[in-house]
């Protein structure tokens, strides 16, 4: 890939727009270049979107000199919240480019920048030593719902309390030992802004689902059409995308997001599908490692996946019910008559 010109420094949305036509060597559309919200426009754009995964997703990306992590890494650092968004939308396929080259050793000091930048943000957003946690009934209460036959002796047992992100130290430097926990970071980031992603974001990170799991599906044989793969994936070559070590702290968000995408609110076929063949692929690969939390999460997810597909029919009731119904209404109105 060729140096690209420094972008210039960014301070809005609007020089967010003129910094990435640059970048990309031509104008962006009307559409874009004229929108009244410049950052929702680099949110949703199509066009914008699939050139800027295109290039992620390039021969030579990702490397120090890459213009395009630099215009995502000052983007970000604006502090502006909607503009923030647009660039965790690439979030998707910059970690995921990202962990399917780092696997191989290469020089990636574009998208570690851009990452750390993410993480930092995580971080300071969380607060310094501060887990995320979620408090669980304990069984050993009596339930607040019933009343109880015999008053509890004692004073009532303490919540559990699970931890579902441990506390995020601040990392300066990319480390193949920190590298799961920085990129898990980043998705719990994500995670937390799934609601405003667009479809093809979230198409994009089930895609890398499935690369990174190293397995097959059974959406992938022959009797099913398989997904074709987006147009992104097709422009940028024959590059293969490897399977990558999956540590709980790293297979822990990827199944919470797929998780959303499979059972959230879309009306995306296409994403559901996606998202379930991502559930099944995580499936076999934790059962070929045996790690049980992951095993337990997983075959829930594929379980829920199944019955997304099977939705449960209307109940259907035979045609003299309704007036059954219509006589127990008349028989009960005669009865209050009579008592009154």
């Amino acid at each position: 890939m060729p140096n690209d010109a420094l972008p210039q420094p960014i301070h809005s949305a609007k020089d967010a727009l003129d910094a990435l036509a640059c970048i990309l060597g031509g104008a962006l559309p009307g559409a874009v270049a004229a929108a009244e919200d410049p950052a929702a426009a680099l949110l949703n754009d199509p066009d914008v979107a699939s050139a800027v995964t295109g290039r992620l997703r390039g021969a030579g990306s990702g490397a120090g000199n890459d213009g395009l992590c630099r215009w995502l890494y000052d983007a970000f650092r604006a502090n502006v919240p909607e503009l923030q968004l647009a660039v965790l939308r690439f979030v998707p396929t910059l970690a995921g480019v990202y962990m399917c080259r780092a696997v191989s050793r290469k020089p990636l000091a574009g998208f570690e920048a851009v990452l750390l930048a993410l993480y930092a943000h995580a971080a300071a957003q969380r607060g310094a030593g501060q887990a995320e946690t979620v408090s669980l009934p304990n069984l050993a209460n009596p339930s607040p719902y019933h009343d109880a036959k015999v008053p509890p002796k004692g004073k009532p047992a303490d919540l559990d309390v699970a931890v579902l992100s441990p506390p995020l130290e601040p990392h300066g430097t990319m480390r193949a030992t920190r590298r799961a926990r920085i990129v898990g970071a980043v998705l719990e980031l994500y995670h937390g802004k799934l609601a405003h992603m667009p479809l093809s974001s979230k198409m994009d990170f089930c895609e890398f689902c499935v690369a990174w799991a190293g397995t097959q599906s059974k959406l992938d044989s022959a009797d099913k059409p398989r997904l074709p793969p987006s147009q992104d994936a097709a422009a940028a070559g024959a590059e293969k995308w490897r399977r990558v070590p999956l540590p709980w702290e790293l297979f822990q968000p990827v199944v919470r997001i797929v998780a959303h995408c499979l059972l959230g609110p879309t009306r995306s076929d296409e994403l559901k599908a996606q998202a379930a063949r991502a559930a099944e692929c995580l499936y076999w690969r934790a059962a070929e490692t045996v790690d049980a939390p992951a095993l337990l999460a997983t075959r829930s997810l594929v379980r829920l996946s199944q019955m997304v597909e099977e939705p449960i029919p209307e109940p259907s009731f035979p045609s003299g019910a309704i007036e059954n119904m219509a006589e127990l209404e008349a028989m009960k109105a005669n009865i209050l008559s009579t008592k009154n």
